[in-house]
């Protein structure tokens, strides 16, 4: 026959003897054990060699793998993959007993061993199984001794490994153990792709952390606060640089280090989210939820960060490089990001602004503009329009005052001595004017400056100016915003005896008083607020810059002490000296500070006024687009719409809805199963 068939009646010679080797061999019972079978002894004894290979001796894996090799040759029944012998008969003891194994080594590793120890052995054994299933035992078992050793070994015993005290999650994260961190992330990864445990831990532990930057920080605010010595402030020379710095209160500097802390705390976890964790999703935003979790439980995070912003765009960002300036930013944007009261960070930045547009305090006002292009791409439109006004005020105020000055020229004054005046020009509505304005004793009722006749004719005459070209609009002097130069002239000062003093308004008004008295004469403090209506408040605080600050008594203080009452009297120091032809003296705690608790209240009842409005325009927007509406789904889409400027109080949302329907706005929906109102048209 030259074609030769398979009868597929019978089996071949070759399975019918791999048949008899099974059943005569390996099923055969061992004399003396009926129960016992060679196959079983087999097992045994492959079993007994894998366990102390495991244990760290050496064995026969070549006479091992023969023996695997046979068992994979033989069949139940037939030539089927699932009746290999290898697969019905030693795979599920294996199994078995490698699950005994892991149990009991899992428990025993955890009790002797730190955390990073059991990380590293767990990583070993997964890759020893995996070795000895490609070179001893078969490929086959590979996936299922993987799931035993994760879930026997790594399941039952991460949650502990991750809360071990001393070696876990925590101490690797506070010592920087990121290759331990790595193996833990490796291992929970096999067992939980949500990874719970790990989320967790590292959430307490930021939080943790950041709660200590919260306290931190409260304690270096609730501190007493430590004056400076020289409440003069900071002096110039002649080339118009700074010689030395005015000091910032213990308060303030409390602000910048609890953003510089956080910071920093922010930077450490994306490096080892980076590192360790391979920036994973799940991971990056619990650390995002714990972040805003901590910053969000200080109550004046919104300032702070506001006051980071304005100590580096006054200070810190000088002769930093372009892309350092960049960085900076984008790390303060970073934690606005984290900030929930977002309408609070914008009332305190446009009052730290306003201080640094009036004052001309930014180092940069490109610096400035990209502060508010970063604002704009984070929090949107709304959040910047009105401080982008301040800068277009600012912008149109330098045209207006140049165009004052041609004015007055063209007028031809005879007058050589007429002061120059700049002038700002600010929108009331877009601009922080509450507070920006003089602070009030509970006794005066919002007195107004009264200026030497010489600038009150240069303020009338720019009024003049002014409101032709403007008809309609009013305008209200902010006397305690500005500031002035000076040329004072000291008699007995050695060598030269001019200066140019830069002071503020309220100074200037001050000083001129001078002009008028004999050498020698003196004012007391009650007679210099009836000459400049100056509230008293404001008054105390410039004669102590200019009486009592020690390198800069322009003035003399009799009695002299740091505090000043109605009788104090003060005269001209004629004997004043100072080594800079241009002196400058800043008003004694002014600028941008912490808010005392008083001030803080006052903010946050300004704000919450602000926000009711917000809610009510909200609540109509709503409304008159969805027509009617149910109680908690109007609540609902409230919160959704505001919640990335602020996040609503519901009563505060009730209240504004209460207040509407007094005011026909809305009317409640008669006769619904659950309570609704319609829009009143």
């Amino acid at each position: 026959e030259r074609v030769y068939c398979v009868d597929n009646r019978k089996p071949s010679i070759f399975l019918a003897s791999m048949g008899q080797f099974r059943d005569y061999v390996l099923r055969t019972t061992v004399p003396s054990h009926e129960d016992l079978t060679i196959a079983m002894v087999l097992n045994s004894v492959i079993l007994d060699q894998i366990r102390m290979e495991r244990e760290g001796d050496f064995i026969d894996t070549t006479l091992i793998r023969s023996c695997i090799y046979m068992l994979e040759g033989l069949y139940e029944t037939g030539e089927e993959e699932a009746t290999k012998l290898y697969l019905t008969s030693f795979e599920p003891t294996y199994l078995a007993a490698s699950e005994a194994f892991y149990a009991s080594e899992g428990i025993s590793i955890l009790a002797e061993a730190d955390a990073g120890t059991f990380c590293k052995h767990a990583k070993k054994r997964a890759n020893e199984e995996q070795d000895r299933c490609r070179s001893t035992l078969s490929t086959l078992t590979l996936p299922k001794i993987k799931a035993v050793v994760e879930n026997n070994f790594i399941r039952k015993n991460i949650r502990e490994v991750i809360a071990l005290e001393g070696s876990g999650v925590r101490y690797m994260l506070d010592n920087d153990r990121l290759n331990e961190l790595d193996m833990i992330y490796d291992l929970i990864s096999r067992v939980d792709p949500k990874k719970e445990d790990l989320k967790q831990a590292v959430q307490l532990r930021i939080v943790e952390l950041g709660n200590e930057i919260n306290n931190a920080a409260s304690s270096s605010s609730a501190a007493p606060l430590e004056k400076p010595s020289d409440p003069g402030g900071d002096k110039t020379g002649g080339d118009g640089k700074t010689s030395v710095e005015r000091p910032i209160s213990q308060q303030t500097a409390a602000a910048i280090k609890w953003v510089d802390d956080v910071l920093r705390l922010k930077e450490k976890y994306d490096h080892v989210l980076v590192t360790a964790f391979q920036s994973d999703q799940g991971l990056q935003t619990a650390f995002s939820r714990s972040f805003t979790d901590f910053i969000n439980a200080f109550e004046r995070s919104s300032e702070y960060l506001s006051l980071f912003f304005d100590e580096n765009m006054k200070k810190g960002i000088k002769g930093k490089t372009e892309n350092e300036v960049d960085a900076l930013l984008d790390k303060g944007i970073t934690l606005l990001r984290y900030v929930q009261d977002k309408d609070m960070f914008e009332r305190y930045y446009k009052k730290h602004l306003s201080r640094r547009l009036l004052m001309k305090r930014s180092v940069s006002m490109d610096a400035e503009r990209q502060m508010i292009s970063k604002m704009k791409m984070t929090v949107g439109n709304t959040f910047t329009q009105k401080i982008e006004a301040m800068f277009k005020d600012i912008a149109v105020s330098e045209d207006l005052s140049s165009n004052f000055k041609k004015h007055v020229a063209q007028l031809g004054d005879p007058d050589p001595k007429r002061a120059e005046l700049e002038v700002n020009v600010l929108t009331s509505t877009m601009w922080p004017l509450e507070s920006m304005a003089p602070s009030y004793r509970d006794d005066e009722n919002n007195p107004f400056c009264i200026f030497p006749p010489q600038i009150d004719k240069i303020k009338r005459g720019f009024e003049k100016f002014y409101l032709d070209k403007h008809s309609g609009r009013q305008l209200t002097w902010q006397a305690n915003m500005g500031t002035a130069d000076l040329r004072a002239y000291f008699h007995e000062m050695k060598g030269k005896k001019t200066r140019e003093l830069n002071v503020s308004t309220y100074a200037m008004v001050i000083l001129l008083l001078f002009n008028d008295l004999p050498p020698g004469q003196s004012y007391t403090c009650e007679e210099i607020q009836a000459k400049t209506n100056i509230p008293f408040n404001e008054l105390t605080r410039n004669l102590q810059s200019l009486a009592v600050a020690q390198k800069n008594r322009i003035l003399i203080k009799e009695p002299m002490s740091k505090e000043v009452k109605y009788d104090d009297r003060f005269l001209f120091n004629e004997k004043f000296y100072s080594q800079f032809q241009r002196v400058k003296i800043g008003v004694v705690t002014s600028g941008n500070k912490v808010e005392d608790m008083d001030e803080r209240r006052d903010t946050e009842k300004r704000n919450n006024d602000t926000r009711g409005g917000t809610i009510e325009a909200a609540i109509v927007r709503i409304m008159k687009q969805r027509k009617e509406l149910t109680h908690q789904n109007l609540i609902t889409e409230v919160i959704q719409q505001l919640t990335a400027r602020f996040l609503p109080d519901i009563n505060m949302v009730k209240k504004r809805i209460e207040s509407l329907i007094e005011r026909e706005y809305l009317e409640r929906v008669e006769d619904a199963e659950r309570p609704a109102y319609r829009y009143v048209a």
